[in-house]
C-alpha cells in the first residue's frame, strides 16, 4: 500500500528581519518503508499572516516578530520596492 504524506522539516531563520524560509518534504511511502522524498520551499515575511502554515512555523515567527520587527521590516520593504504591490 502507498502513502504519501507532507511534514515541515526544516525552518531557517534569515536576513536581520527574521524571515522564514520553509521547507516541506513530501514523502511517499510503500508498505511502510519510505521510496521517495521531494522537497518545496517557500518564504514567510513578518507581518505576513501564518494561519495556514504548521504549528511549528506558527511559533517561531509569533516568538520572532515583534510589532516593532514588523514595522521596521515594512519600511525596508517600502523604501527598496516603494510602489509594488505587497502580495
Amino acid at each position: 500500500m502507498l502513502n504519501e504524506r507532507k511534514e515541515i522539516d526544516k525552518v531557517e531563520v534569515v536576513t536581520e528581519y527574521n524571515i522564514l524560509q520553509v521547507r516541506t518534504a513530501t514523502v511517499v511511502e510503500k508498505d511502510g518503508e519510505e521510496i521517495a522524498r521531494s522537497f518545496h520551499r517557500h518564504i514567510v515575511c513578518p507581518g505576513d499572516d501564518i494561519s495556514g502554515e504548521g504549528a511549528k512555523v506558527t511559533a517561531i515567527a509569533n516568538a520572532l516578530w515583534t510589532p516593532e520587527l514588523i514595522a521596521a521590516f515594512n519600511e525596508k520593504r517600502d523604501a527598496d520596492f516603494g510602489g509594488l504591490p505587497r502580495l
